[in-house]
């Protein structure tokens, strides 16, 4: 029976599964394992489908580094903040560049010149500083770098000059029966060595709002219409989360504003139990008015505060993140736009090679103006450098292709070498093999991830007979 028995010309090209022939599912390479190798009088008597489920997991990721061709890139607009996100399935990068008005990749390149260092908080003397009332890490407190750094729910939430804003807009079905909406706003923060904590903030609730900020085990509610319990005819409207205080679930550990503007406290609230917990901010409107289409609350100034003496190392930056190195390489000219860093005398920016082409000294990695980037696994960002903001950044990247399910598939021309590789790893953890045996499987192996590099090479004759001419030319020094 043929493979494509079943499937029409006409379903695959009005469907979206283009190209997958070419691959087989890491389930089908693990049944069909079992087929060839597994049973009796076959090289393995017994194994289970675990076991060697375990060992193809380890063979793709391992052929997924160096034999596969990675397949997987991001591209986004690099912020003001100069900072990219890592792929959740990141393992290392190919490439990294940034892509011109044609489309037009332009390779940046890693420096090693500097960091992202996590700089310690010290006293006037120099010494470490372990204050009492110490940040946590809550990231981004006032709002000043927008909503980086927390997750918030539908609704019309926005930072407009550095404040939170949350505004409510006032529905009404028929019968005339007004809803608002109920929002919220989280951040998870590491409060693994802390006992008590101090929290406040800033906040304003217009007529008819009530706003709450605190700690809870809990993120806010992606559900948020309505935040009240009606009745409009046989349809029953539940209620958000975010509109109850119940939400914040450790004890005594919330502040309200109800209708009101002022700034609130609560001390010493034990999160001993805790190693994580949530910064939490709920807005809504508990008594909705037809009559008042809009209802916005606002808060700022977010402070959760070690309410003892602290025991760890503080970050002296207040957002927990950024060091004095990070700021200061990021607000100065990119080094590799600084031809003094290339040779002996000052010229243009233009100018790379110094007075009369010369190049003593020279830095390659800096011989370009494309930009720098260096990648900080502390936090999982890459850094860029300040020419490169705004630009369209593109990230290569090689995963383990063990992410999701539908990722976990073989190409089929690296087939053998799937079945080979599980075959040594499976024997190989078993007792009583002999050494010759084990050798003998081992080069098997070797021999079959060889021959899948060079089939997945793709090498074409004729394109290797195009660039062969290039190299043919005779340049003149």
């Amino acid at each position: 029976m043929g493979l494509l028995d079943g499937t029409t010309q006409k379903q695959y090209y009005q469907g979206n599964d283009f190209g997958n022939y070419q691959f087989v599912s890491l389930d089908d390479i693990i049944t069909q394992f079992q087929i060839m190798y597994i049973g009796e009088d076959k090289l393995i008597p017994k194994a289970k489908r675990a076991d060697i489920a375990f060992h193809a997991q380890r063979a793709l990721a391992e052929l997924s580094f160096d034999t596969f061709k990675s397949v997987k890139s991001q591209e986004i607009d690099l912020p003001p903040s100069l900072t990219m996100v890592l792929p959740h399935d990141y393992v290392n990068y190919t490439k990294i560049s940034w892509a011109d008005s044609a489309g037009i990749k332009h390779p940046l390149y890693s420096t090693k010149h500097t960091s992202n260092p996590f700089e310690i908080k010290q006293k006037e003397t120099g010494e470490y500083d372990f204050p009492a009332g110490s940040e946590t890490s809550v990231l981004n407190a006032d709002f000043s770098q927008g909503l980086d750094y927390y997750q918030n729910s539908p609704g019309f939430i926005k930072v407009i000059e550095d404040v939170l804003n949350f505004s409510h807009k006032i529905n009404t079905l028929p019968g005339g029966i007004a809803f608002g909406s109920a929002e919220a706003v989280w951040q998870e923060i590491d409060v693994s060595q802390v006992s008590y904590v101090n929290i406040s903030a800033d906040g304003v609730a217009g007529s008819g709002g009530v706003l709450r900020f605190g700690l809870s085990t809990n993120q806010g509610d992606m559900y948020t219409h309505p935040n009240i319990l009606v009745d409009a005819g046989n349809q029953t409207i539940p209620a958000s989360l975010n509109a109850s205080e119940d939400i914040f679930d450790i004890d005594g550990a919330v502040l309200t504003w109800d209708g009101i503007s002022s700034t609130q406290e609560i001390l010493n609230i034990n999160v001993s139990q805790y190693n994580t917990v949530y910064v939490l901010i709920t807005s809504n409107t508990p008594s909705p008015s037809a009559s008042q289409p809009l209802v916005t609350n606002t808060i700022d100034n977010l402070s959760v505060v070690n309410a003892q003496t602290g025991d760890a190392l503080q970050h002296a930056s207040s957002d927990g993140v950024s060091s004095s190195t990070w700021n200061s390489y990021k607000s100065h000219k990119p080094s590799e736009n600084n031809n003094n860093h290339y040779a002996q005398h000052s010229h243009s920016d233009h100018d790379h090679f110094g007075n009369n082409n010369e190049r003593y000294g020279l830095d390659p990695t800096h011989a370009q103006i494309n930009g720098s980037f260096y990648i900080d696994d502390r936090l999982g960002k890459i850094h860029f450098s300040s020419n490169i903001s705004g630009k369209t950044v593109i990230l290569d990247y090689i995963s383990d292709s063990l992410g999701t399910d539908g990722e976990m598939q073989v190409h089929k021309l690296a087939e053998e070498a799937m079945y080979k590789h599980i075959l040594y790893d499976v024997i190989s953890a078993r007792s009583n093999i002999g050494g010759s045996r084990l050798a003998f499987h081992k080069k098997e192996k070797f021999a079959a991830v060889r021959k899948a590099k060079l089939r997945l090479s793709n090498i074409k004759l004729e394109e290797l007979t195009q660039i062969l001419r290039g190299q043919s030319k005779i340049i003149k020094h």
